[in-house]
C-alpha cells in the first residue's frame, strides 16, 4: 500500500508555508519544502524562507541542503524529497509537501522518471552561446512534439542536453504516493496587496544586504541572475543597472507576473482542492485531510 502525502501548493505570498506548519502541528506531521531556491543556504529573505520561529518546532526538510552556486537539479530534489517523505512515513508521521515550484511538486506527486546524471559542461557552454529562441528551435528539430515552454531557457537547454546524452524519457510517470492536493491562493487584487506588503517587509529586514553579502563572498552574478526575481533585480540594483525605486517597481511587477504563471500551472492540476483563504483555511483543509487519512 502506498504511503499518503499531503501537498500544499500555491503562489508567492499566498500563505502556504504558514498553513503547512499549522496543519503539521495539528496532525503530528513534518514539512518537505518544494522551492527551487530554498534548497540553497544563505538565500533566506530573497527566497521567502521560513524562519525557525515560524516553524513552531515542526521539522522541515529540503531547506539549506546545498551551497549557493552548486549544481542542483530537479532529479536531485526528487531524490532527496523521496528520502525525506519515506523517512517521515516510516516514523508514523504525516508528510506535507509545501511549495510553489510547480515542477518540483509535480516531480514528486506524479512520480516523474528522472535522471540524476550531471550535465555535460562542454555542451552547456556551447548551448549558452545561443539565445532562447534558437535553443528552442534546436529542441523542436530533435523533439517536434515537445510541450516545454519555449521561453523557459533552463528547461529547453536541459532537454537538449538529455537528448544528446540519450537520457530523455518524457511522459514517463510512476506515482509513489497517494496524494491529497490542497491549493492556496487569494483573489487577484488581494494577492497583489500581499505581494507588495511582503516585498516591503523583506526589504526592511535586510534583503538588499543579503544579496550584497553573497556578492561580497564570491557568489557569481550569473548564478544570482539565474535565480530570477528578487536575486536578479537586487543584483542589477547593486551593480548600478537600476535605481532603488525603479528596482522595487520592476521587481514587484515581476513577482506578480510570476504569481500569475504559478496559478496557471496549478490550475492544470487534477483533483486540486482550493481553499477559501478569506474564511478558515485550516478548518477547510482539516476536513479534507480527515477524510483522506481515514480512507
Amino acid at each position: 500500500m502506498r504511503g499518503k502525502l499531503i501537498a500544499i501548493m500555491g503562489t508567492n505570498a499566498s500563505g502556504k508555508s504558514g498553513l503547512g506548519v499549522q496543519l503539521a502541528v495539528r496532525y503530528g506531521g513534518e514539512v518537505v519544502s518544494a522551492d527551487s531556491r530554498q534548497v540553497f543556504r544563505r538565500l533566506d529573505l530573497g527566497s521567502g524562507k521560513i524562519t525557525r520561529s515560524e516553524m513552531r518546532g515542526v521539522p522541515h526538510h529540503l531547506i539549506d541542503v546545498c551551497e549557493p552556486g552548486d549544481f542542483f537539479s530537479m532529479a536531485d530534489f526528487q531524490r532527496l524529497a523521496y528520502d525525506a517523505i519515506d523517512s517521515v512515513l516510516e516514523r508514523g508521521r504525516v508528510p506535507f509537501l509545501a511549495g510553489g515550484t510547480g515542477l518540483y511538486v509535480d516531480a514528486v506527486i506524479d512520480g516523474y522518471e528522472l535522471s540524476d546524471r550531471a550535465p555535460d559542461l562542454k555542451l552547456r557552454e556551447h548551448l549558452e552561446t545561443f539565445d532562447t529562441p534558437a535553443l528552442y528551435e534546436m529542441l523542436k528539430a530533435r523533439l517536434p512534439d515537445t510541450d516545454i515552454d519555449p521561453k523557459n531557457r533552463n528547461r529547453v537547454m536541459r532537454a537538449i542536453e538529455r537528448i544528446e546524452a540519450d537520457d530523455y524519457h518524457p511522459g514517463k510517470h510512476t506515482p509513489r504516493y497517494e496524494v491529497l492536493k490542497i491549493g492556496v491562493s487569494w483573489p487577484r487584487e488581494e494577492l497583489k496587496k500581499r505581494i507588495d506588503e511582503r516585498l516591503e517587509r523583506r526589504l526592511q529586514q535586510g534583503m538588499v544586504q543579503e544579496v550584497q553579502s553573497l556578492l561580497d563572498d564570491g557568489v557569481s552574478v550569473e548564478f544570482l541572475m539565474k535565480l530570477g526575481l528578487e536575486y536578479r533585480y537586487l543584483t542589477r540594483y547593486l551593480k548600478g543597472e537600476l535605481g532603488y525605486d525603479q528596482m522595487i517597481e520592476e521587481l514587484g511587477n515581476a513577482i506578480k507576473k510570476f504569481a500569475k504563471r504559478q496559478m496557471t500551472w496549478f490550475r492544470r492540476e487534477e483533483n486540486l482542492h482550493w481553499l477559501d483563504m478569506a474564511g478558515d483555511p485550516e478548518a477547510q483543509a482539516a476536513a479534507l485531510i480527515d477524510v483522506f487519512l481515514k480512507a
